[in-house]
Order: C-alpha cells, then structure tokens, then sequence
C-alpha cells in the first residue's frame, strides 16, 4: 500500500489507538476526569495535522538518501522528531486546558513523551511490517 492510501491508513489506526491510550494515560496522570477524552480527541487533531506534514518531510528526506530501508536509527530518528515537534504544538493546549503553568504542562507532557517514544517506534514497525515500507524507503 502506498500514496494517500497508505497515510490515510496509517494516520486512522494512528490515531484511533493514540486517542484511546492518551485518554488513560490523562486521566491516570492529572486526575482530569471526563476532560481527558477532550484533551485526547483535541491533541490527537492536532497530531494527525502534524504526522501528515511530518511524514511528508521524512518521506521527502527518505528519498534522496543513498541508504534504503529503515534501520533502527532511522526509526527511532523518526520517533524523535515527531514526538519533539508534537510536545511544541500541544504544550501550550495542555497547559490551558488543564489551567496548569507550561512547567506543569510540562510535565505532563514528558510523561506521555516517554510513553508515545516507544508507541510510536512500535507502532511503525508493526505498520511496516503489515503494509511494507513506503516506496521512498525501498526506491
């Protein structure tokens, strides 16, 4: 699978798993009660913006480079340049939303941070491993 399908896909079980445990991990961490599934469901929008737009740039990147396929770095390289860029997108949001200072937000951010590293490298591995990699990693 490949091209919009392929994100489209991607994105979809993506986020469906991540608006689930996000909700736990919330309600878990800051007691937030009903208002975490509305924290979950506002920054899972803002992260399928941001994983459409990033996945482009990787994929771009992917493309013009001399070595083919995903190693290990590379994944991991992947999941630490999504997880950084969605923290500077949703720290601001938690932190109004939960009426908490940007440190507490913060803090709670690095929390699901260490948790959404490892998600995300095993979700794309698995996804990999399912639907093959994209063309741009094996052209």
């Amino acid at each position: 699978m490949q091209g919009v399908k392929r994100r489209i896909v991607y994105v979809g079980l993506y986020e469906l798993f991540a608006i689930v445990l996000s909700a736990i991990l919330l309600q878990l961490m800051s007691g937030a009660g009903a208002s975490s599934l509305g924290i979950a469901v506002v920054t899972s929008i803002v992260a399928i913006v941001w994983n459409l737009v990033f996945n482009n740039l990787f994929e771009y990147w992917e493309r013009y480079r001399t070595t083919k396929g995903r190693s290990i770095g590379v994944r991991i390289l992947h999941a630490l340049g999504f997880e950084g860029g969605l923290v500077i997108f949703l720290l601001p949001i938690i932190a109004l939303w939960l009426n908490v200072s940007v440190l507490e937000a913060l803090m709670l951010e690095l929390g699901l941070l260490v948790f959404f590293l490892v998600y995300t490298f095993v979700f794309n591995w698995v996804f990999d491993a399912v639907f093959g990699l994209p063309a741009a990693a094996t052209a």
